[in-house]
């Protein structure tokens, strides 16, 4: 099945956000033509805030026929562009789906435990979030197969949500080193097969080490005091 060839779609997206690099993955991995829109949410235009009922992106804008219809929530986007999508990501059979889908919230709850840690007040707390993704990682190791996927050899939507992921640690990395693979093998072979996927890369612009630099300095945590602010220049 495919989508009317009379429809467009526009993603609203943020620079940072691994919840809207989910959807841009899904798109790239389909082969699908869309747009795509930044906002600022520290400054919600008008618009945004019309079109967004919670506030958050990513936002699809559906143009059919004519017609407008905005679907948000990452984990409804992608399932929408699934369902109305060739080259599917997730596996056909309902078992495997399902165990797909719970490890796609587990990749959820890892986001909040990262929001946790770069948002850690002290070192010592910092020190301990980092082992509680540590022992989440230590989980995901147990699931993976022989790579370089998920499930072998097919990418699959639970790729697209553990690139997004990895790559907050690819800019952690520059800071210090914080442990969070340590033993873990299958999942740094995991974790470097999906930074060299061409819809990951894709899923961000080049500034983004950058920008989530930016971000972490100017958070008043352990981790932001130590980075060094960047030039008003650079940003």
């Amino acid at each position: 099945m495919s989508i009317n060839p009379a429809t467009t779609l526009t993603l609203v997206s943020h620079h940072l956000c691994p919840y809207v690099q989910r959807a841009a993955i899904s798109l790239a991995e389909k082969g699908v033509t869309f747009q795509r829109v930044h906002v600022d949410l520290a400054n919600k235009p008008g618009w945004f805030e019309a079109l967004s009922p919670l506030g958050k992106v990513p936002l699809l804008r559906v143009v059919q026929d004519g017609k407008e219809t905005i679907i948000f929530e990452s984990a409804v986007i992608l399932e929408y562009l699934e369902e109305s999508q060739p080259n599917a990501l997730h596996p056909s059979g309902p078992l495997e789906r399902a165990r797909h889908r719970s490890w796609i919230e587990f990749g959820s709850s890892i986001l909040n435990r990262i929001g946790a840690f770069y948002n850690a007040k002290s070192d010592a707390d910092l020190t301990s979030q980092a082992q509680e993704l540590s022992a989440m990682f230590a989980r995901v190791e147990s699931e993976l197969t022989q790579g370089p996927w998920f499930s072998g050899q097919h990418f699959s939507l639970v790729d697209a949500v553990y690139g997004p992921i990895f790559r907050y640690f690819d800019v952690f990395d520059q800071i210090d080193d914080f442990g969070a693979f340590d033993g873990l093998s299958r999942t740094l072979a995991w974790r470097k097969a999906l930074a060299g996927r061409a819809s990951v890369r894709g899923a961000v612009a080049a500034d983004y080490p950058e920008r989530l630099l930016d971000f972490l300095s100017n958070r008043k945590s352990a981790i932001g005091a130590r980075v060094s602010p960047l030039p008003q220049s650079a940003r």
